[in-house]
């Protein structure tokens, strides 16, 4: 949960060093338009006699289109209204930090299986089950703590080995869904806030008709603006974090079936090797 909430941190610090950037930038460049619009215009009245278009104006046209862009989003998000565009944005943030943590958590956490239950087989091959326990306590991941708990049971029988195998791996199941269901929320809230920008942009545009008693498009056009720049908003948040989740989700499957596969392997290992009494 700390790292949830550091990552949450950084990312609405990103944010907002983000936007303020932005905005300062476009200060900046819409000071030295202006200049260079003063200056250009001189130097046309100048040279009125001229009337061949100057090559480099094709190359300063996408610097004025990516100007442009960053304009309409920031334009968009304003006449969305700042409470309701915010609320998806919350919700954004929120999903990612969950989202990286459980990304980082899962992708640093991945081993090499085949390398490491070779050598549990060597150990243990050697009678040397010390060194098997000693080489999973030191492994990171769910495979390596599987491993010890069935190796630290290797005395009790395979009996108590296997169990101990299933119950240990429900409970790494659990620790690697951890997490997944606060970005299922999430997505879900994404459309339901901007939904809910949708309906009061509505009430809005009618509170506005009532109030003039005309019905014409300029009456009711700045509540439908809210409306559906809200619901807009939600989507893009839920295709975002639906995404994230996804990978996670497929990294949490992968994991698992490297989890049951190798207790398989671990439960061969130590009756191949004698480890453990067969004895029911």
């Amino acid at each position: 949960m700390k790292k949830q909430i550091l990552i949450f941190a950084i990312l609405s610090g990103l944010f907002l060093f983000g936007s303020t950037s932005v905005l300062i930038a476009e200060e900046i460049e819409n000071d030295t338009a202006e200049t260079e619009q003063i200056d250009s215009s001189t130097v046309e009245t100048a040279d009125s006699g001229v009337t061949n278009e100057n090559p480099e104006e094709a190359n300063e046209k996408a610097p004025v289109v990516k100007k442009q862009g960053r304009k309409v989003i920031k334009e968009k998000f304003i006449e969305g209204g700042a409470g309701f565009m915010a609320l998806p944005l919350i919700a954004l943030i929120l999903g990612l930090a969950i989202a990286i943590e459980r990304m980082l958590t899962l992708w640093l956490g991945s081993i090499n299986t085949v390398k490491f239950v070779e050598s549990i087989d060597e150990a243990t091959a050697d009678g040397n089950v010390e060194k098997a326990l000693e080489i999973s306590r030191n492994t990171k991941g769910p495979v390596a703590s599987i491993f010890y708990q069935g190796l630290d049971r290797a005395k009790e029988g395979i009996d108590m080995v296997e169990k101990s195998v299933v119950s240990y791996g429900s409970v790494q199941t659990g620790k690697l869904e951890k997490g997944l269901v606060w970005i299922s929320l999430c997505i879900a809230l994404a459309p339901m806030l901007g939904f809910l920008g949708t309906v009061i942009g509505m009430i809005q545009a009618f509170d506005e008709i009532e109030r003039v008693g005309d019905i014409s498009p300029s009456v009711v056009a700045g509540g439908i603006k809210v409306a559906l720049l809200t619901t807009v908003a939600g989507l893009i948040v839920a295709i975002i974090l639906q995404i994230f989740y996804n990978l996670i989700l497929s990294k949490v499957d992968s994991v698992v079936n490297e989890m049951e596969e190798t207790s398989v392997s671990l439960v061969d290992i130590l009756l191949k090797n004698n480890v453990v009494n067969t004895e029911k």
